[in-house]
């Protein structure tokens, strides 16, 4: 049975991820909408702000799913999610602000990600331990 120490810190990537990759996915479908969404914002250049959404939302999902460049993808993503509070949920009626305190509460689990990184389970320590495993030693 895996550890509490190895299992926590991919169970919570997969569970932070999956929230990226799904919302980055439902965009794939509706481009027009969420462009018409941002632009509605007030946000400039709709189409720019799309694909940096898309890019966030599936590159860093699946990034932070592998545990590959763990802790700047949780930084990255820390930043997307407060701004995308302040930009899309700064409203403060009592549905905007349970999605602007959810936003936060997101980007308080990514700060722990950026700081703990990826854990044991991760293409991060994978990498890790096969670079130290394949450093040459000299006996003499």
């Amino acid at each position: 049975m895996m550890h509490l120490d190895r299992a926590a810190p991919i169970l919570g990537r997969l569970m932070l991820a999956a929230l990226f990759l799904m919302a980055g996915s439902s965009k794939i479908g509706a481009p027009a909408a969420t462009k018409a969404y941002i632009a509605s914002a007030g946000l400039p250049f709709p189409d720019l702000a799309y694909l940096l959404a898309m890019i966030a939302e599936l590159g860093g999902g699946l990034l932070l799913l592998l545990g590959l460049q763990t802790r700047l993808v949780a930084l990255a993503l820390t930043g997307f999610t407060l701004a995308t509070a302040l930009f899309f949920h700064a409203d403060f009626d009592q549905n905007q602000m349970i999605h602007f305190l959810k936003n936060f509460a997101i980007s308080g689990g990514l700060l722990h990600v950026a700081v703990l990184g990826g854990g044991a389970v991760s293409l991060d320590a994978w990498l890790r331990r096969t670079a130290e495993t394949a450093k040459p030693s000299f006996v003499g």
